[in-house]
């Protein structure tokens, strides 16, 4: 039988492999470094959905003291490791993403309309950019109804935790 140490470093070897991999799809010109604009691509491929405040905190400790644009592997693997065994930044709950989206659906229709999701999503709170806004939209509303059901787009986008 294992003991919790030998437990611990297959759980880690198995993070290092992921992060690897999910690294090396950015890694063009195969030497180790990814442009840091992947940075946030790279950590939501491996289940972490962190807000871009915090996004911006990581990307500082893996940075170069001289920022160049490009972070190396070796800074940011152990980072990322540990992020992953900490269990951190990890997606909302499906019931919560629900209630948000009932809660902006005062009518309670099941759906938004693409004018109502735009106002939402670059008014209140933390507003998405121009970027955001048109990736969101290309996969949450549906281009017959030009609407968002939001049940059937929770389901598509929550993580599988298994």
């Amino acid at each position: 039988m294992a003991d919790e140490k030998d437990r611990q470093e297959i759980i880690v070897a198995e993070f290092h492999k992921k992060i690897k991999e999910a690294f090396e799809v950015f890694d063009h010109e195969s030497n180790n470094t990814v442009d840091v604009r992947e940075i946030g691509t790279i950590i939501r491929s491996l289940g972490c959905c962190p807000t871009e405040g915090e996004l911006h905190d990581l990307i500082a400790e893996v940075e170069e003291e001289e920022p160049t644009g490009y972070i190396r592997f070796e800074k940011f693997l152990p980072v990322m490791t540990e992020i992953l065994l900490e269990r951190k930044y990890r997606p909302i709950p499906e019931d919560v993403l629900l209630r948000a989206f009932e809660v902006l659906d005062s009518a309670k229709r099941g759906f938004l309309t693409k004018d109502e999701l735009i106002k939402y999503m670059t008014e209140e709170g933390e507003p998405f950019s121009q970027e955001e806004m048109e990736e969101m939209l290309s996969a949450a509303i549906d281009p017959e109804s030009n609407s968002i059901n939001y049940k059937d787009y929770i389901t598509m986008m929550v993580i599988d935790e298994n």
